[in-house]
């Protein structure tokens, strides 16, 4: 999601960016150059990639030192890409030395990490994995995620890069990308841990839709809180809120959404706007939990809140379909078990 410094509150609220579902669709459609997949033939020769800004990436083979955004490698690895991941930038361990939650199965003890935070990105260690891609995120148009903007044109030249949509697109449609970035890598997507976790997150989808049908009219926060303001998630940016109002979540719609509409920033005096029966809160370790904010009196009285119907919401998704399963059945298992208190 866009940093504080480029959006308001980079730490807070999910995944924002420019390019719509549109230009997404449009470049996950296919042509004779390999968008969505490689070039190469399983014995070597050239490779090819279209990306999600319509860039096509061309190199004489298909590359076998990949850097990419914490994040993004995860997802990657899951699909079955391993031994071509070098090097990550982004979120990676934490300061106890245990892996961040975006680093989802990675192994970053064999990892070079080139930056842990945002603004960090070590061009000469990065420059020592000898690179033949870079892959990352694209939240703004034209922007690489974790990609300092001040060193980018000292980072372009080391090696081509990939960025892949990570907002304003269904989950589903996301995830879909990053699987035919791992294929155009060399994944088998027919490998039955690919396929096993498919299964799983089809499943908890449709385990979604049947628990939205037992349980109508059922109102869903996605918000986050900080000392001083309780955010209300814009269900048109979050690939996965977006996501869950395809399978018929009611997902509020804040109506004085901030200047690029990306959330509604909201007072703790209002934090009361938007009444629902369930609250998806944003639960990673930069935003506050209900731990932390029982000083707040119209967080307690939230009809969620008083219901004890929250649900963590890591608004940074893992995009396979093994890092997202367990978020659609913690929501279904959540939907099922509420009841209606707005």
């Amino acid at each position: 999601m866009p940093h504080s410094r480029t959006l308001s509150r980079r730490n807070l609220l999910g995944a924002a960016g420019a390019l719509g579902l549109g230009a997404l669709l449009t470049a996950c459609g296919g042509n004779d150059s390999g968008s969505g997949g490689s070039g190469s033939a399983p014995g070597g020769g050239p490779w090819s990639f279209t990306d999600d800004r319509g860039q096509q990436v061309k190199t004489d083979a298909r590359p076998q030192r990949v850097v990419a955004f914490t994040g993004t490698a995860a997802a990657l690895h899951d699909f079955g890409v391993t031994d071509q991941l070098v090097g990550v930038f982004g979120p990676t361990t934490l300061p106890d030395g245990r892996p961040d939650v975006q680093a989802g199965d990675l192994d970053v003890s064999r990892l070079t990490v080139i930056g842990n935070v945002w603004g960090e990105f070590n061009i000469e260690k990065y420059a020592a994995l000898r690179p033949d891609l870079l892959v990352t995120h694209q939240y703004e148009e034209g922007a690489l995620w974790y990609v300092p903007d001040e060193s980018k044109d000292k980072i372009a030249p080391l090696a081509p890069s990939v960025a892949l949509v990570a907002s304003r697109a269904p989950l589903d449609t996301v995830i879909g990308r990053h699987a035919e970035l791992a294929a155009a890598l060399g994944a088998d997507l027919t490998a039955p841990k690919v396929t096993d976790a498919k299964a799983r997150f089809e499943a908890a989808a449709a385990s979604i839709r049947q628990a939205v049908a037992e349980k109508p009219g059922l109102r869903v926060l996605a918000c986050s809180a900080s000392a001083d303001l309780f955010y209300a998630s814009n269900p048109g940016v979050n690939s996965d809120i977006l996501y869950y109002r395809s399978l018929g979540v009611d997902v509020v719609v804040p109506d004085k959404l901030d200047s690029l509409g990306y959330f509604e920033g909201l007072s703790w005096e209002n934090a009361d706007k938007y009444p629902a029966d369930l609250l998806l809160l944003d639960n990673r370790s930069s935003t506050l939990q209900p731990k932390d904010l029982t000083s707040k009196p119209t967080w307690n009285q939230l009809p969620a809140v008083r219901a004890n119907q929250i649900v963590g919401w890591n608004s940074e998704p893992r995009f396979s379909y093994a890092g997202s399963a367990a978020a659609l059945e913690t929501l279904a298992n959540a939907i099922r078990g509420a009841k209606k208190v707005v």
